[in-house]
This record gives C-alpha cells, structure tokens and sequence, in this order.
C-alpha cells in the first residue's frame, strides 16, 4: 500500500494549472475535495503554452499527444466526457522520417499497414523484424503499464514482484539501441523505433530498453492532434475542472508556503492568503525547490535532459512531401547525442523535428498562410551555457538554411524563437524544457518522489517526479499525487 498523507486533506491548493496540476485538480475533485489551482499565467497550460502572433495561433509546448485514454481518465474523474469538450483528429501517417540518403519513411499505427511500409522499404526480413517488434513493444508496454508507469514509489523495495521479473525478462534493463537491434537490422528503421530516447534525456545506447514504450506510444498506440491546437488540451481539462466546482486563479504567482516543520497551513501570492490541508505543487523541480527551500537529498545531483532551440514559422506554402509531424535525421546518429550531451557543443549534422499543424488545422494560421514548428535538440545551460541572446539569430538561420537545403522548408518567415535562456527564465531547471533526464539512477524510485516528505502535506506533481517526461507521463502524475491525498 502506497504511503498517502496523514491527516485531513479536505481543501487542496494545487500549484500550478499545466497538464500534471490540472489532472491532479480533476482527480481530487472527483473524489470530494475542495480544489483551488493558483497559476501564474493569465490562461492553463503551464509549458503547454501559447502564443499569437499575426493570427497565427502558437503553442509554445508539446505538439506529440499520445495515450488519450489518460485524458478521458482524467475527465471522467468528475463525471464528463472527452468528447463533450476536446476533439482529437488521428494522425495518419504519425510520423514522416526523411533521412540523408533521400530515402523517406511513414510510420503507420496499424500493423499490417506499417508492416507492409517496411516490407517495401527494407524487404521482408525487417518486415518480420517489425512484427517481432511490435508484439515485443505490447509485451513490455502491458508489464510496465501499471506497476512502472501508473504507480508511486516509496522504496526501491517496491518494484520487487512478479512483474520486475518479466521486465527483465524482456531485456528491460538492457540497452534500447541492442534491444531494438535485435529486431531491425536497417539503420534507418533503427532510428525510427529509438530516437524516442531524446524525450527521457539519455542517447539509444545509453537509455533502459524499457524506455521503448515511448516508441509503443508513437508507433503502435497512435499520434493525435486536438482540434484547435495543443492549447485546447489544458484549455478543456480546465473548463470540466471549473464546471465541476474547482476554483482557479490566474494571473498569480506563489510566493511562500506559509509551513509548520514540513506541513504546509497555507499558500501565498503577493496579495493573497489560501489556507491549505495539503498541497500538490505542479510548478517543476525548480520552483518547487525553491517554495521547498531545499533541493531533494541524492548522493549523486540530478542530470538534466538536453534542451532544444524552437523555431515558430510563418509560410506560404509547404514542401509537398511532409507530414504533421516530419523528423528530418542527418547521416550522424550516435556523434549527435554525443555533442548536445557530453561535449555542451550545437549538432554539427542535426537530426530536426518539423510539425505542421495546418496542415490539419488549417485555421491556426492565416488564409494563405502555414504554421511551422521547427525543434533543434541542444545542449542544456548546465552542460553548456551558451551565449544565446548572441547565437540564437545566427542559429535560427543555419536551421532554415539546412531545412531548406533538404528540401523541406519553403519561403520560412520566422516568427518567434525560444531558446534554453527562455526556458529558464520561465522556471525551467537549466534551461530545458526535459526536466531531469531518465538515466538509471533517475528513474522509477529513483527519481524524485512525489511526496517529499513522508510526515508532510506537501505532493509533487509534474515530469521531473514520477512516473516522467512527457504527456501522458506527467497526466498520470497528477492522479498520483491525487492518490496520496486519499480522504
């Protein structure tokens, strides 16, 4: 039995309206607290953020969303339904994959569609490989689901069971690049099914293979976009909330946890006192360190994952051959993670994540117009702080220049640009948007738990505590830190 708080936990103040704090806010309140969400921003979203610029409708945040049974979870903890508040169009394909050669791949969510894609890609033993894969990828996803993914830790104790059994049974505790290897032999499909490792902050070949359910979310359970934009996501988990009898507060920023030793009384703004029982701070490891006052106690500091440059695009018109979501590698694959991770240095032949969502909303952007995401991987602040109110124009440029090289950006017209001093400056732990990185020593009961204390009142909610980086992970960190607030 997990450890909950001790005590009443009637009223709840949950710092914080990104995607953790709202599906904390939703599942207390379906279970009878009285939930107030205090957010700094005048809109919920927290890094699911937004911006307009020239009609153009931007979402700072994600743009991937998979596993939406955790949003119906989450509406369903107070009684509504997804589909009265958010509609989700499937992605098909859910992914395009252009690589140096010139060679192009679509990775399809059904089987014998995408198996028939790799047959005709790399032949008939990948296509074997590929079904070997998925139904490896179902395996593991169903053993880490619910004890791995889905739960809370207080001891490393309690991972100890049947299923920790299966995992390593399956190689979970291998490398994701040998275990990947195993079934594909094409180095392209090899990236395809592993560079899901960037998200958890590690390189394939140093990340868990039990990682690879990151790429069973992509690949198998399927890519989604919310009509409207990534912003209707918090945006609609906001308005069941409010519909449902919680309280929000916009335009406020936390100041102090008025605390008793490790028990909190109340929260306050600059203008404002909010009496608590208990707390669930969804703010990220920096700001709740900071209203903590001390970092958590680890022998070994946290590692941060990479950050990444973000360049939001105006066009006229669209290569002809990309996707909603198109990831552009370059011929080098391991050397990459090497630079943006352990030499602090920008990719010297960068692998790009480019996302059009007009291309399936077109009323994002303006008639005759196209909204373009372009996403650089970098180096963190920690690993490199890098002078980037000096680089990041001359950067910017040297992406578009590439992309357009390769065919697949027209007549770009940048319109905003995010760098890691953004993120860190909007509360971001050196400066990446990643949170800490998903190595061994950071995972599972290794990562900062979600209650801080054992005799406090006080939750963590958010991708730098369990179960991680990511939407759907951080949409059931919030229903955990829920469940250690059970009344």
């Amino acid at each position: 039995m997990v450890h909950v708080v001790k005590g009443r936990t009637d009223r709840v103040v949950v710092v914080g309206a990104g995607l953790s704090g709202l599906s904390a806010a939703l599942h207390l309140r379906g279970a009878g607290h009285e939930v107030t969400v205090l957010e700094k921003q005048p809109h919920p979203g927290g890094l699911a953020g937004r911006l307009d610029v020239d009609g153009h409708r931007i979402d700072t945040g994600p743009t991937v969303l998979t596993m939406p049974e955790l949003l119906d979870d989450a509406f369903g903890a107070v009684g509504a339904r997804r589909e009265d508040h958010l509609e989700l169009l499937p992605l098909h394909p859910a992914y395009r994959a252009t690589f140096a050669d010139g060679s192009a791949f679509d990775v399809h969510t059904d089987a014998d569609r995408m198996e028939q894609a790799v047959h005709d890609f790399a032949g008939a033993r990948e296509a074997q490989g590929y079904r070997d894969l998925r139904d490896w990828l179902g395996r593991l996803y169903e053993v880490e689901r619910d004890r791995f993914i889905g739960a809370s830790f207080d001891s490393p104790l309690d991972l100890l069971g049947p299923d920790l059994v299966k995992l390593a049974r399956l190689g979970g505790f291998g490398s994701l690049a040998r275990a990947v290897g195993k079934f594909l032999h094409d180095d392209r499909l090899r990236r395809v099914f592993t560079f899901q490792a960037l998200y958890a902050g590690v390189a394939p070949r140093d990340a868990l293979a039990a990682y690879a359910v990151i790429s069973y979310m992509d690949t198998i359970a399927g890519v989604w976009f919310p009509r409207g934009g990534m912003r209707a996501v918090p945006q609609s988990l906001a308005d069941a909330a409010a519909a449902a009898g919680v309280e929000f507060v916009y335009g406020v920023e936390v100041t102090e946890l008025e605390r008793t030793g490790n028990r909190v009384a109340a929260v306050h703004t600059s203008d404002a006192r909010f009496p608590c029982d208990a707390v669930v701070l969804a703010t990220g490891p920096a700001q709740s360190t900071r209203l903590l006052r001390g970092k958590p106690r680890r022998v070994v500091p946290l590692r941060w994952s990479p950050s990444a440059v973000v360049v939001h695009l105006s066009s006229s018109r669209v290569a002809d051959d990309l996707a909603h979501h198109t990831i552009s590698f370059g011929e080098k694959w391991d050397g990459t993670f090497d630079e943006i991770i352990r030499q602090g240095t920008l990719m010297s032949d960068p692998s790009l994540l480019l996302t059009t969502p007009s291309l399936t909303d077109p009323e994002l952007a303006p008639e005759g117009r196209h909204l373009q995401y372009l996403l650089a991987p970098c180096p963190n602040l920690d690993v490199a702080p890098l002078r980037w109110e000096k680089l990041a124009e001359r950067y910017t440029g040297q992406l578009i220049e590439e992309m357009s090289a390769r065919k697949l950006l027209v007549d770009p017209e940048p319109l905003a640009i995010v760098t890691p001093d953004d993120w860190a400056r909007d509360g971001q732990a050196a400066g990446t948007p990643f949170s800490a990185a998903h190595t061994f020593a950071q995972t599972g009961p290794f990562r900062p738990a979600n209650l801080p204390f054992r005799d406090g009142n006080v939750v963590l909610a958010g991708s730098g505590t369990t179960p991680g980086v990511g939407i759907p992970p951080v949409l059931i960190s919030g229903r955990l830190a829920a469940e250690r607030l059970r009344r």
